[in-house]
C-alpha cells in the first residue's frame, strides 16, 4: 500500500498539471478571433470597403 507522503505528492502533482491544463484551455478559447471580429473592419458583404483613415497609411509602411 502506498504511503501517505506518496499519495500527497502524487495528488499535488496531478492538481498542478490539471490547473495548467485548465489555464491553457481557457487561454486558447480567446486566442483565435471570431469570423465577425476578424472581418469587422471590412464592412458589410456586397458593399464597398470603408475608406482608410489618413493615419492608417503611415502605420502600415
Amino acid at each position: 500500500m502506498a504511503s501517505e507522503t506518496e499519495i500527497t505528492r502524487n495528488k499535488r502533482k496531478r492538481r498542478h498539471q490539471n490547473a495548467g491544463r485548465d489555464r491553457k484551455r481557457k487561454m486558447s478559447q480567446n486566442s483565435t478571433a471570431s469570423y465577425d471580429a476578424l472581418f469587422a473592419g471590412c464592412g458589410a458583404p456586397g458593399e464597398p470597403a470603408p475608406k482608410a483613415k489618413s493615419g492608417d497609411a503611415a502605420k502600415s509602411s
